[in-house]
């Protein structure tokens, strides 16, 4: 992807993608916990350790894969042909015109708006051409699982190779909703002036091979806000909206 060279004035909008830009009700990411156990179990460990391990690195990597490839030498692209890439997506979501009317209206000359997303950029943009929004986004940055040493939410230098691939300098111009508490707290933390937590209260997801009931966590920086619905977002970000 080519990184711009000159600096934009518009704000930046960067969605998060899996179980933010679709419902949690699709259940696709219990669908990908079961592929990522078996994965793990195809690498020769027993259920119960399996599960453990797949628990552990998703809590301290933000993503399971990123600890096979960091401790146990992975292939990412063949984990993504057999885990991501298996997923039936076109029977478990589909084209959603009240999203794409919310993306429309956002006020181009005010903010642009990109995804940022722990996939890989094919499951990303299959996703995106599902939901019938991919032409609404300017770019997408994804895991790189080409890169032996990708980077991915929540760590810092993810955020930062995204503000560079995207030309953009000063942090409080960017705009970020993700279903991951983690990952939208490690976007505060750095100075992303305008975070939002996807909290879809009361579904069931599965998180590092665990399914759990989404509820709002009490302690959150009230610079955080949360939202049950992305239309929510007009309120929320009213000033990039058009009126």
């Amino acid at each position: 992807m080519t990184v711009n060279t000159s600096e934009d004035s518009r704000y930046v909008i960067w969605l998060d993608i899996d179980n933010t830009l679709y419902s949690a009700n699709s259940k696709i990411s219990q669908a990908m916990g079961t592929r990522i156990h078996a994965y793990f179990v195809n690498l020769g460990w027993a259920d119960e350790e399996a599960s453990e391990l797949h628990h552990k690195y998703y809590t301290q990597y933000g993503l399971a894969l990123r600890g096979l490839v960091r401790h146990h030498q992975v292939d990412p692209l063949d984990f993504d042909r057999k885990c991501d890439g298996s997923l039936p997506l076109e029977d478990m979501i589909k084209p959603n015109p009240e999203l794409r009317k919310l993306l429309e209206d956002i006020d181009r000359t005010k903010a642009r708006v990109w995804g940022l997303t722990n996939a890989y950029k094919n499951h990303a943009y299959r996703v995106l051409k599902i939901l019938g929004i991919e032409d609404l986004l300017e770019g997408v940055i994804f895991c790189d699982y080409s890169e032996p040493n990708f980077s991915c939410k929540p760590e810092t230098q993810f955020f930062n190779n995204a503000m560079q691939t995207a030309g953009i300098t000063d942090p409080s111009k960017c705009f970020f909703i993700d279903d991951s508490r983690g990952n939208v707290e490690a976007a505060w933390r750095l100075g992303w002036g305008r975070c939002v937590h996807f909290c879809e209260r009361g579904m069931e997801v599965t998180e590092g091979g665990k399914l759990k009931e989404i509820s709002i966590s009490p302690d959150l920086p009230g610079e955080i806000k949360v939202v049950t619905h992305l239309e929510e977002l007009r309120t929320v970000w009213a000033d990039v909206f058009k009126n």
